[in-house]
């Protein structure tokens, strides 16, 4: 139905900074709140970022100051810049989208996941 197709990461070093970017396509109407998660080897999943449609937004303790997030409603494409890189954000990164498919339904849509690695 809808597919959320991520990109940008890499290799980088500490102190560095990585742009992702993720885009949604399909049977999109419109996209209500969008998310950025991480999930580090051995680790559960953690919300890093999110925002409403507005542009309001919200992050996790670990991010806040250095990870920020922002969307372009006309691309329906959802963006993470993420300066001064520490090794403990090393991790896949992935985007969740709430979704209206064209026909009104509701869902919840997950990309495939993009790796970050932050070198020492």
């Amino acid at each position: 139905q809808v597919h959320l197709v991520e990109s940008g990461g890499g290799l980088v070093q500490a102190g560095g900074s990585l742009r992702l970017t993720c885009a949604a396509s399909g049977r999109v109407f419109s996209i209500n709140d969008m998310h950025w998660h991480r999930r580090a080897p051995g680790k559960q999943r953690e919300l890093v970022a999110t925002i409403s449609r507005l542009g309001g937004a919200n992050y996790a303790e670990s991010v806040k100051g250095r990870f920020t997030i922002s969307r372009d409603n006309n691309n329906n494409t959802v963006y993470l810049q993420m300066n001064s890189l520490k090794p403990e954000d090393t991790a896949a990164y992935y985007c969740s989208a709430h979704v209206v498919l064209i026909g009104g339904q509701p869902d919840t849509s997950w990309g495939q996941g993009t790796q970050v690695t932050v070198s020492t």
